[in-house]
């Protein structure tokens, strides 16, 4: 009895399951090969210093703005999971949890903010400690040139400090350049760290042409990172939007099976674990592509 309806239910799980493997990897395999042209790996930070310099540059969201985020995920979330069980407990404990994950979902969006903030200070650091250098043709000179302009902020600028101290300490730029490299892993902070050691210790035929490559390949990279986010937006986009759809494909299986019959289908214990599955699975999906949109900008 309820052979059929218990297939089609079964299939359209099943059409979820499988759709939102092949998203997920889909989601792993674009951010990841988008990102490993443009960025390298950066430390963690902690949910308090990203919301602190996410303040800063004025990215926060206001009271406003979390109510409403409180609101509409929360809201979402009832009207799915009632549709799904027409169970009032169940649907509180569904929007419980929905609620629970946005502090998660903020720290996502901060980490990214702040990851991004990174990029384009160390691109400012890079570039002009180059045309500093091709100035005053001294490393620390044009770290102090950098520093005392202004173009760079906190962290970073205090890294430069630290490396003109380890410099004016050492009587070399080796230890400073070991420090930043460490601290900072991106691929142009190491390669023009290597050329101003070659430079300064092996000495080069014609420098100037040397850091104007270097200075191409930063604004080859900048270009590239903005087509990045450009991109990675508008994946993120579709991917929301087919989300949501997922879960709303309860509604098709009651159009086809009928409301009564899907709400006697109901009393059946495997299928409210059936259909228990589905959300879980959508949501599980749903967060791991928010994660690698958010998370992963600084991936090699």
């Amino acid at each position: 009895m309820y052979l059929p309806e218990l297939l089609i239910i079964t299939f359209v799980f099943l059409i979820i399951l499988l759709y939102r493997n092949y998203q997920g990897e889909n989601v792993s395999k674009f951010i990841t090969s988008q990102v490993r042209q443009a960025y390298d790996k950066f430390a963690p930070y902690s949910f308090k210093l990203v919301r602190e310099k996410t303040k800063q540059l004025g990215q926060e969201y206001t009271v406003r703005q979390y109510t409403i985020q409180v609101l509409v995920i929360g809201g979402f979330a009832a009207i799915i999971t009632y549709l799904y069980f027409y169970n009032l407990m169940i649907t509180i404990v569904y929007v419980i949890i929905a609620i629970s994950v946005i502090p998660y979902l903020s720290f996502l969006r901060c980490k990214r903010i702040y990851s991004e903030f990174l990029f384009e200070q160390i691109q400012v650091y890079t570039s002009n400690t180059i045309m500093e250098f091709a100035t005053t043709q001294s490393f620390i000179k044009s770290l102090e040139g950098v520093r005392n302009s202004g173009i760079v902020e906190d962290p970073v600028k205090k890294d430069i400090d630290r490396m003109i101290e380890l410099a004016y300490e050492n009587g070399s730029i080796d230890e400073s350049l070991t420090y930043m490299s460490e601290l900072y892993p991106y691929y142009i902070v190491k390669n023009m760290h290597q050329l101003f050691l070659q430079i300064t210790k092996e000495g080069a035929r014609d420098s100037a042409e040397s850091l104007e490559n270097m200075q191409l390949d930063i604004d080859m990279l900048v270009e590239s990172v903005y087509r990045d986010r450009i991109e990675r937006a508008t994946f993120h986009k579709s991917f929301l939007q087919f989300g949501i759809i997922l879960y709303l494909m309860v509604m098709l299986v009651q159009y086809l099976l009928g409301r009564d019959t899907y709400i006697i289908l109901l009393k059946r214990w495997y299928i409210q674990l059936l259909l228990h599955g589905v959300l879980i699975i959508n949501s599980y999906f749903l967060l791991k592509g928010e994660k690698y949109y958010n998370e992963n900008v600084g991936a090699e």
